[in-house]
């Protein structure tokens, strides 16, 4: 029987069955497998299979990445408040004034102070922070002065409202009076003390608190406050001044501020009424308009004696007008001085402040109160000034001088003066002084500055020059006292952005934040995206 004839049984199977599966297998192939394709995949295991899965690994570990790097970024900046709030110098100040910073002279003055200071800000602390910018300044000023005394100064801060007996404490402040309620804090330092004003802190529009009664602050300057405040109030014993009035003086104010802003105790009198003061170790005539009586000088010769112990000093600036002054003259002539008529005029441009005038200038120092300033490369100016001659070099000797072009022009020059001729080829003296010594090297001055412009209130708030430093200085020396003139610039917000004026800051800058950063973010970008692709 051939195969084709060839009875099945029921049991039996074709033989076509099989080849007919062999020869649709590539057809049952991928139909299955375009079955399986459609076929929604289970996943076997559940979840604990999925932790297990690369993919469930790399998410897991990007989330506790992520979770520790905030967890760390809210643990640093939770130090970093603290350690800020412990030591206020930790604070960067990137504005362009240094609005934020203390000055050099504060921070050494502070730092070698050894009292115990305690400074009272009569309001809340809250309350501050919510006056505006400028007291949010003043409470950072005062936060890093008192981080930099080495634990000699303290603050705190008094609510009068639920503390009204504190004034009691405090009997020769006028609280009740006119200024009662305008006290911003009171600096105290064991019996002494001195309350400060809010202008004295701060700097405002007057206009706008005269026309309003409101105060519109345009600056700082409650460091300066401050410091000058401590110097008063830990000053043991003030050196007494006595500025003699009634002659017609101009305006010495801004002398007598800077004097008490310096621990010395400053005094007016009139010699036709009044004696020196016994325990006075300076006297100053400023600018007088009329010339003291021979009376008065007689007073001056014979408190500059002092029986012959000496140790008291005057200090004299003339009138810029001119003014007949024998007597005052007679009084210079016994110190080796004389006052020469005239104006001073410089012709060398390094020396002149503006092109537009010879009579305002820079000055040289000699070798005298040169050595204490703490920047004597920042000079004195001057305008208006006369020239001092000395005519006893064994007892005067040049303080400030000009440069070898400078030359007197007369009070009653003419037509036909030539300012060529008066200039001699030597350095005129703006300031001298004229010292007498007895044998136990004691001594009596008497100083003299040729300009009282230069002992003006603007000219002395200039920190280009060292106008209040350098009289600071002489007067300081004298009185045998260790503190230098301190002279401290208010600070203010109107431009307090971003200030960057070094040039090799300013490179180093560019050159990281501009090309190294952005070049950094690129290539690790790069290496990422080239590490992903070839996996």
């Amino acid at each position: 029987m051939n195969e084709e004839n060839k009875v099945l049984t029921p049991n039996e199977t074709p033989d076509t069955t099989v080849e007919n599966t062999k020869e649709n297998a590539p057809e049952q192939v991928a139909d299955d497998k375009k079955g399986k394709k459609n076929k929604p995949k289970k996943e076997k295991g559940g979840f604990k299979a999925f932790l297990k899965s690369r993919k469930a690994r790399h998410g897991s570990l990007a989330i506790v990445i992520v979770a520790v790097v905030v967890a760390i970024v809210i643990v640093l900046n939770v130090i970093c408040g603290l350690l800020v709030d412990r030591f206020p110098d930790l604070k960067l100040d990137l504005t362009a004034n240094q609005s934020f910073a203390l000055q050099d002279d504060t921070i050494d003055y502070v730092s070698h102070l050894n009292k115990d200071v305690t400074l009272y800000v009569l309001m809340p602390e809250n309350e501050v922070e919510n006056q505006g910018t400028y007291f949010i300044q003043a409470k950072n000023l005062l936060d890093k002065i008192k981080s930099n005394s080495n634990g000699k100064i303290d603050i705190k801060y008094i609510d009068l409202t639920s503390n009204p007996t504190f004034t009691s404490n405090y009997p020769n402040v006028d609280w009740n009076g006119e200024s009662g309620n305008n006290y911003f804090m009171l600096v105290e330092c064991g019996e002494q003390y001195k309350a400060l004003k809010v202008e004295d802190c701060f700097e405002y529009d007057q206009t706008t608190y005269s026309y309003y009664g409101q105060y519109q602050f345009t600056g700082t300057t409650i460091e300066q406050a401050v410091v000058t405040a401590i110097l008063n109030v830990t000053a043991d014993d003030k050196v007494v001044v006595d500025m003699i009035k009634g002659n017609n003086e101009q305006d010495y104010s801004a002398l007598k501020t800077l004097l008490e802003n310096n621990a010395y105790e400053v005094n007016e009198i009139s010699l036709v009424t009044q004696d020196i003061d016994d325990d006075a170790e300076f006297i100053m005539i400023y600018a007088p308009s009329v010339d003291l009586d021979e009376s008065a000088v007689e007073k001056i010769s014979e408190w500059l004696d002092n029986d012959g112990k000496y140790g008291r000093t005057l200090i004299y600036v003339p009138c810029a007008d001119k003014v007949d002054t024998p007597n005052i003259d007679a009084l210079l002539d016994q110190w080796g001085m004389q006052v020469n008529g005239g104006y001073v005029f410089e012709t060398n441009t390094d020396y002149l402040i503006s092109g537009s005038t010879p009579y305002a200038f820079i000055t040289d120092y000699s070798d005298y109160y040169k050595d204490n300033l703490k920047n004597s490369k920042i000079p004195v100016v001057v305008s208006d000034a006369h020239d001092i001659i000395i005519k006893d070099s064994e007892m005067a000797h040049s303080l400030l001088t000009t440069s070898d072009k400078a030359g007197v022009q007369p009070y009653d020059y003419d037509e036909n003066w030539n300012y060529q001729d008066a200039i001699t080829g030597e350095p005129l003296n703006i300031a001298a002084e004229g010292v007498k010594t007895n044998n136990d090297e004691k001594s009596s001055r008497v100083v003299v500055f040729g300009s009282f412009t230069m002992f003006n209130e603007t000219v002395m708030s200039y920190n280009s020059y060292n106008n209040s430093a350098y009289f600071m200085n002489v007067v300081n020396t004298i009185a045998d006292k260790d503190d230098t003139g301190i002279t401290i610039e208010s600070k203010s917000l109107e431009s307090a952005e971003l200030g960057v004026t070094d040039v090799t800051t300013q490179s180093v800058m560019i050159a990281i934040f501009v090309v190294i950063l952005p070049a950094a973010i690129l290539i690790a970008g790069l290496i990422v995206w080239l590490r992903r692709r070839n996996r």
